[in-house]
């Protein structure tokens, strides 16, 4: 990708609405140079993200593409379960750390995986094609993403709804959920909206913006014609960029009204499949993941014996948590 598009993406993912902020919808840097996991196993990769959701594995289309990536690739890896707390050196999630070393932003870290497990996804495909696959996913990182956090962030209770967010199991708090729902609406409507709006989508008026996410749909759905993926039998990195997105949009639940979601489905029939399609290669444990909240469910449980201290190690977080929010409300 050229420096402008990474640049454009990285201000998108680090500023993220509804996925990259804190409780609070602060920025959380990192102030330690070294690594959270310090007993890595080589070669393994700790995947920092967002928590689970009922309706999907991720909220953030970030952090669903370099898991879909690292699955479709093979790639051995861990989620590390940090109840949101943590953040890359430049203020992102997610982030991976391998071998004792951070690599932050879901384009950088895809391409660094790539080169060092030489598991490029779209070796076979000629320039001409590398070169629409750029510009596709320009337009998803860049346009659609953002039509979709301005619906997020003008209508959090159908977020919140619509995704059937916990918010307390999330954040690893005991605070009830009533009062974690409204501080995030407070909080994340007002501060997401701004960044909408700088960003330049919510300008607009309602109705254009929606107008806006069915023609980027309707590109998508020409490009994918009746093909399994957008370039033929096999996946490559516009399908798991443009799955990841198209999930945040299919999967919201049914009872909540979402205009795109039903755009998607009546006009693009096909991008419904394709989202099934992906689905189905890459996370066989959905439904799994979805009604456990279960980070790791791809991986072996550990023995009975080692879980004995996990009510104590649920209780400690929680009250980690409870302070981290506390701090938030008093700001």
């Amino acid at each position: 990708q050229t420096d402008s598009t990474q640049n454009d993406s990285n201000k998108q993912e680090a500023t993220e609405p509804l996925m990259a902020a804190g409780p609070g919808g602060e920025q959380q840097p990192v102030t330690k140079p070294a690594v959270h996991k310090q007993n890595y196993e080589k070669d393994v990769i700790y995947l920092y993200q967002f928590s689970r959701t009922p309706v999907l594995p991720s909220m953030s289309p970030y952090c669903l593409k370099v898991e879909t990536w690292l699955r479709l690739a093979g790639l051995k890896y861990e989620n590390v379960d940090h109840k949101m707390k943590f953040r890359s050196k430049k203020g992102q999630l997610p982030f991976v750390e391998l071998n004792g070393e951070e690599i932050a932003d879901s384009a950088i870290i895809l391409k660094e995986l790539a080169q060092r497990f030489e598991k490029d996804l779209d070796a076979g495909l000629s320039n001409d094609q590398k070169n629409v696959s750029h510009a596709m996913i320009s337009m998803i990182e860049n346009h659609l993403v953002w039509v979709v956090a301005w619906w997020r962030t003008k209508f959090p209770d159908n977020a919140i709804k619509g995704y059937k967010m916990n918010l307390q199991h999330a954040l690893g708090t005991r605070i009830p959920n009533g009062i974690l729902n409204f501080f995030f609406k407070l909080t994340f409507a007002r501060k997401g909206a701004k960044k909408v709006k700088a960003q330049g989508m919510g300008v607009h008026k309602p109705e254009e913006i929606i107008e806006f996410g069915q023609n980027d749909l309707k590109v998508l759905s020409d490009m994918l014609a009746d093909k399994p993926f957008f370039f033929g039998d096999e996946p490559t990195t516009l399908d798991v960029v443009a799955f990841a997105s198209l999930a945040q949009i299919y999967f919201i639940d049914k009872e909540v009204q979402y205009t795109l979601r039903d755009y998607m489905q009546d006009s693009c029939p096909n991008l419904v499949g394709h989202v099934n399609r992906m689905k189905e290669r890459c996370f066989p444990d959905w439904e799994d993941i979805c009604k456990t909240l279960d980070l790791n469910s791809h991986l072996p449980k550990p023995p009975s014996e080692e879980k004995e201290n996990k009510e104590d190690k649920k209780e400690k977080d929680e009250k980690e948590g409870d302070k981290e929010i506390e701090k938030e409300i008093e700001k």
